[in-house]
Parts: C-alpha cells; sequence; structure tokens
C-alpha cells in the first residue's frame, strides 16, 4: 500500500487526544483509510474506506 500524491510511505498521525501508550494511527493511503496499532509499526493494518472513515470520524467529532 502506498500513500496518496504518489508519495510511497503513508505519513502515520496519532490523534492530539490519544493518551502515549493506547492509540491508534492512521494515513491515507491509495485505497482508503490505514489504521494501525501505534506501538507496532509493523502490525497489520486495517484499510476503511474514505466515505466510512469520514462518516465516523464526523461521528466522534
Amino acid at each position: 500500500m502506498y500513500g496518496s500524491g504518489g508519495n510511497r510511505v503513508p505519513q502515520w498521525r496519532k490523534s492530539r487526544h490519544s493518551e502515549q501508550d493506547y492509540c491508534v494511527e492512521v494515513a491515507r493511503l491509495v485505497t482508503g483509510v490505514g489504521v494501525r496499532d501505534s506501538k507496532d509499526a509493523w502490525s497489520p493494518v486495517i484499510v476503511v474506506p474514505v466515505g466510512a472513515w469520514a462518516m465516523l470520524a464526523g461521528r466522534l467529532g
């Protein structure tokens, strides 16, 4: 999986509201939004469609 805009390395981000040890990271991927465990950069990535991610973020925000 690759990042958007031709970038081959996804830019993983953590929420500002996350606790230091218990959070996830997200990255925009060509195929959707990637979600992974922030403590383990090599953990499996869940890919969520952009529309579903936007709906979830809208309900949480």
